[in-house]
């Protein structure tokens, strides 16, 4: 059982975050994971992570979860210093409009495949955020995994106005576009 507890472990292993720029006028970040000192494959990254800015409020994070594992990897809960309060969130229709709501059992990233966080779709939102999140501001995100374990990234402040989404309490989400 311990050495099945360890290699569980070994293969969330440590995370760290990094950021590398594009061409003139883009930037991409993009969170890998440390498996352990060995080279066994991380279970779980994050491809260009980003959270939308916001004055204070609401908002949400977005990127893509990769699964390097041969089992799927299961998020059930986040956390930030930037907010007292994060949930996973799906955006469904519901009666001839799109709503918002948690999403029960999280976010499940089947084994060497992804799960994409998006505007208008699955995301991680960010409730009662004290302070303005900026263009270019680094947020760190810590997400919780089923059967225990975490995996940790930054995420970049982004301008975005895209799907005409509105993450403040009470926002219709009709007229969305996708």
């Amino acid at each position: 059982m311990f050495s099945r507890v360890m290699l569980v472990v070994l293969s969330l292993g440590a995370v760290t975050a990094t950021a590398a720029c594009g061409s003139e006028g883009t930037s991409s970040v993009s969170a890998v994971a440390a498996a352990s000192p060995s080279s066994a494959p991380a279970a779980l990254s994050i491809t260009d992570p980003w959270v939308k800015t916001a004055k204070k409020g609401m908002t949400a994070a977005f990127g893509t979860l990769v699964n390097n594992s041969d089992s799927d990897v299961t998020v059930i809960a986040g956390s930030t210093p930037a907010a007292p309060m994060v949930e996973l969130h799906e955006v469904v229709e519901s009666k001839g409009k799109m709503v918002m709501r948690p999403k029960k059992g999280g976010f499940v990233v089947p084994a060497h495949g992804s799960h994409v966080l998006q505007p208008g779709g699955d995301h991680i939102m960010v409730m009662d955020v004290p302070s303005e999140i900026k263009p270019g501001s680094e947020v760190p995100f810590t997400l919780e995994l089923k059967g225990g374990g975490t995996y940790t990234f930054t995420a970049l402040g982004k301008d975005f106005a895209g799907a005409k989404e509105n993450y403040q309490p009470g926002a219709d989400m009709g007229g969305m576009d996708e």
